[in-house]
């Protein structure tokens, strides 16, 4: 297996020199992470709702789905932030090379 920056990531700033076939298959991985983040939404949203009904149904005591409710939200956060925060672009690619050959003389 290769290292980290070896992986392909769908991601990244399109580059000139690249082919239709990268690009396509880039294009298909974002499409694919896009469904998947939007199966999590609707499980979250589905599993945490029966919680909440089961609370309210056993008397709606103390408020216990909220731990649930937290502790998944912020995995569901950091996905969604995954999956759509915006790439940098070439300028900050090579101003990030550039230091990266700086720090290697």
């Amino acid at each position: 297996m290769g290292s980290s920056s070896d992986q392909f990531d769908p991601r990244r700033e399109a580059t000139s020199g690249e082919s239709e076939d990268e690009l396509r298959t880039r294009a298909l991985n974002r499409l694919k992470a896009k469904k998947a983040l939007a199966g999590h939404v609707v499980l979250y949203v589905a599993v945490n709702l029966m919680l909440v009904v089961i609370w309210w149904v056993t008397g709606a005591g103390f408020f216990w789905p909220a731990f649930p409710l937290l502790g998944w939200g912020i995995g569901l956060a950091y996905n969604a932030w995954e999956v759509m925060s915006p790439q940098p672009g070439p300028d900050a690619i090579r101003a990030e090379m550039d230091r990266l050959r700086n720090r290697q003389n």
